[in-house]
C-alpha cells in the first residue's frame, strides 16, 4: 500500500510557465469524501487511481497504468465536468513541484503540489508559491469536478 503525502499551494506570477507543459484530462468514477476513483490521461499515458480519505496531508493511494483507449471509454462514464489542465513539473531545492493550470470551468486557478517523504519534512518554496491550501477541500480535484472554480463566490 502506498501513502501519498502531499501539500498544496496557490501560485502567483509567471516564472513557473517556463517549464514544459503536459495536457491532462481526468474524471471521477467516484468522488466520495472517504475515497475517490480517478481515470486520468496524461499525454500518451493513462492511469486508474484509487485514493483514500485524507488524514492530514496523507492518504493511501493505488495507481495503475491502463490502456489509453480504456481510459477514453472510462472518461465517458465519469462525473461531469471532467478536469482538464496543463501540468508542469519543476525541480526546486531537491523536490519536484507539480504546477496545475486548470482549464474549462476551472480556468484561472493555478495550484502547486509537492509530494513529501513525511508530513513534517522541511522544504524551500519557490518565489511563485503563495498561500497553502492543503486542508481546504474545495481545492481537491475531485471537488473541482463537482463545484468548479468558476462557481466560487
Amino acid at each position: 500500500m502506498a501513502i501519498e503525502i502531499e501539500r498544496k499551494f496557490l501560485v502567483v506570477g509567471d516564472a513557473w510557465r517556463e517549464a514544459p507543459a503536459l495536457f491532462y484530462s481526468q474524471g471521477y468514477l467516484n468522488s466520495d469524501k472517504t475515497r475517490t476513483v480517478r481515470v486520468r490521461i496524461a499525454g500518451e499515458q493513462a492511469f486508474l487511481t484509487v485514493k483514500g480519505a485524507n488524514q492530514g496531508a496523507s492518504r493511501v493511494e493505488f495507481e495503475y497504468g491502463i490502456p489509453v483507449s480504456d481510459a477514453r471509454a472510462l472518461l465517458q462514464l465519469c462525473e461531469q465536468p471532467l478536469i482538464e489542465k496543463y501540468r508542469r513539473k519543476i525541480t526546486y531545492a531537491g523536490f519536484v513541484w507539480e504546477v496545475d493550470e486548470f482549464l474549462g470551468e476551472n480556468q484561472g486557478l493555478v495550484v502547486a503540489e509537492i509530494e513529501l517523504p513525511a508530513e513534517d519534512t522541511v522544504f524551500a518554496k519557490p518565489e511563485w508559491v503563495a498561500g497553502e491550501v492543503t486542508h481546504e477541500s474545495r481545492y481537491f480535484n475531485s471537488n473541482l469536478a463537482r463545484e468548479p472554480y468558476c462557481r466560487w463566490r
